[in-house]
This record gives structure tokens, C-alpha cells and sequence, in this order.
């Protein structure tokens, strides 16, 4: 692959002055239908964006007539590998996919996991119809599950869904609504926690309940309830890092099968495998979103995987 050169004339529809990365944007969406307004902030300074031959701010205001050069960089290579797992497609079109992920597949590769990740998946699954996104020949992951939580999750194929996407999902327009098993009983029927999450103090692989972690704000309400175990729906109105599992724990009913934040009977690999699950029991089972190109809202419902249904049954 090689660089791609656009040389263009400035020319504003309203005559009204205009910063340049919001015109690049909108000229070069519409020209490849992929590209967002931080990537051509990014060009822009790193000098890939040329005003009358000289580089210049995203901030500078057009007034029309400018000759602007653009070259963008061939798409990076990531060292990663196709890899023909198989997937559980729930939608797929030019912009996006969404996925019902099972227990035990993790989503991103990272330290200790170089493959067998929903990433490696997607590269096998999209083949040519992925976009370089942000620069990279890489699905882009909006959102990510836990590696044992199963359920739906949004993954963008084009710099305009990522964007949009990720825009929903900060501004928590986007929903998720979650199933979790519960050890224990709450004492009420809904509510709400709210307690600040952060990396824990003495191990960094965990997160924990801290005065000076960010805002972490989810609802519960009890679906149904057992003298040992309560079944509850839960839905984020903050996204943070294993914050349901997190938050139940906080509330001394930790998610059944989480062999993290579970010091109760059911938290052991030995205990999960004797309730027949393959990971903890949380299943993100709701998902709506706006569609990123046609703006019209998408809702996703996924049923519980068999193990955990199973579990359900036999309570």
C-alpha cells in the first residue's frame, strides 16, 4: 500500500468562515465515506495537511479559495493474525458488526493473550471490507466485555461508526443491559450504586471501590430471588472497568462464578465448573444504539447462553 495525495480548492457552500479540520472532515467523509474528525486532527499535526503549501493549525479559519494538499499514510499493518474462530454474527453491514460473545473469549489481545481474541476473529471475518481505521488495518472495538462475561458488544469497521459509536457510548446514549447470577440476597428490590472506581491499591490487576477513582453510577432491579442467590437486571450508566461485578461485590453479592471479586462459596474455578459454567454468570443481554450512518435506532437482544440458563433452571 502507499500513500494517498488529495489536492483540493477550498470552496464554502454558506461563504461562512470555517475551521479547517471540521471542512476537511465533512469533504473527506463524504469523498471515502471514513474519516473522522481526530484522525484529520492528527494528520494535521503531524504536517500531512499542507495550506498553500505551508502547514498550519486545525484551528485555522477558511474563508474559501485555499489550495490544500493532503496526503494520507497507507494504513499500518498490525502484527496481528487472521485467525477463522467462529463468531456468533447477531447484525453485520458496511459500517458495523454486533456480536454475541461467549464466555472465555477475550476481546482484545494483550499481555499474555497474543491471539485466539475477538480481534483475531474479526480480521479473518471482515477480510477486505475493513477499513483502516484511525490508520490501522484493525476491527475497531467500541466497547469490550470481560473475557468470562458473555453477551452482545458493537464493533465498527469504519472510522465514521467508530466515532459515532464511541460517541454514544461516552455520552451514554448507547444502552447495555446486563443478567447477573448474585450470591446472597439484596436488601432491596432496584436501586442505584454509585461508588467511584479505581485501580486497586496493592494489586493493579484488580479495581476497587476508592475515594479518588471516576464516577460509577449503575441501576439493579431483582428479577428474581433464591434463599442463596438473586438474579438481578443491571444497566450501566457509567462504562468502567469491571464495574457490575465491582459494584454487586460492594454490596456483598458478588456475581456468581467470579473468581475475582467473589469470596463467598461460588467464587473458585472448582465452583464453577461443579454450577456448570464456562465463565461468571453475566450476560450482557440488551444493546441499542443509532445507527452511525442512517441515524436510525437499533435494539439487540441476546438469551442467555445454555450454561447459564441451565443454572437458572436447576435454582
Amino acid at each position: 500500500m502507499t500513500n494517498e495525495l488529495i489536492e483540493l480548492i477550498v470552496a464554502l457552500d454558506d461563504g461562512q468562515p470555517c475551521r479547517l479540520d471540521q471542512y476537511l472532515s465533512r469533504v473527506l467523509a463524504a469523498q471515502l465515506n471514513s474519516f473522522s474528525r481526530a484522525r484529520v486532527q492528527k494528520l494535521i499535526e503531524d504536517g500531512m495537511v499542507l495550506l498553500n503549501g505551508k502547514p498550519t493549525k486545525s484551528s485555522y479559519m477558511l474563508c474559501g479559495n485555499e489550495q490544500l494538499s493532503l496526503t494520507i499514510p497507507a494504513p499500518t499493518e498490525l502484527s496481528l493474525q487472521a485467525e477463522a474462530i467462529a463468531l456468533e454474527i447477531v447484525f453485520e453491514d458496511q459500517d458495523l458488526l454486533v456480536i454475541n460473545k461467549p464466555a472465555g473469549l477475550v476481546v482484545h489481545p494483550g499481555a499474555g493473550v497474543p491471539s485466539g481474541t475477538l480481534v483475531n476473529a474479526l480480521l479473518a471475518h471482515c477480510k477486505e471490507s475493513l477499513s483502516g481505521i484511525a490508520g490501522t488495518l484493525r476491527p475497531g472495538i467500541v466497547h469490550r466485555l470481560d473475557k468470562d462475561t458473555s453477551g452482545l458488544l458493537v464493533v465498527a469497521k469504519n472510522d465514521n461508526a467508530q466515532e459515532q459509536l464511541s460517541k454514544q457510548i461516552s455520552e451514554r446514549s448507547a444502552k447495555r443491559v446486563y443478567l447477573a447470577l448474585l450470591e446472597g440476597q439484596l436488601q432491596a428490590s432496584s436501586g442505584v450504586v454509585d461508588k467511584a472506581i479505581g485501580r486497586h491499591k496493592s494489586d493493579r490487576t484488580k479495581m476497587a471501590i476508592t475515594a479518588d477513582g471516576r464516577t460509577a453510577v449503575t441501576h439493579f432491579a431483582v428479577e428474581k430471588s433464591w434463599d442463596k442467590f438473586t438474579l438481578v437486571k443491571a444497566s450501566l450508566k457509567t462504562g468502567r472497568t469491571h464495574q457490575i461485578r465491582v459494584h454487586m461485590a460492594s454490596l456483598n453479592c458478588p456475581v456468581v462464578g467470579d473468581i475475582v471479586y467473589n469470596r463467598k462459596s461460588t467464587g473458585t474455578l472448582s465452583a464453577r465448573k461443579k454450577l456448570g459454567l464456562n465463565g461468571q454468570a453475566l450476560h450482557a443481554t440488551y444493546l441499542s444504539f443509532k445507527h452511525p450512518t442512517s441515524g436510525v435506532l437499533l435494539e439487540f437482544e441476546a438469551a442467555l447462553p445454555e450454561d447459564f440458563q441451565h443454572l437458572i433452571e436447576s435454582l
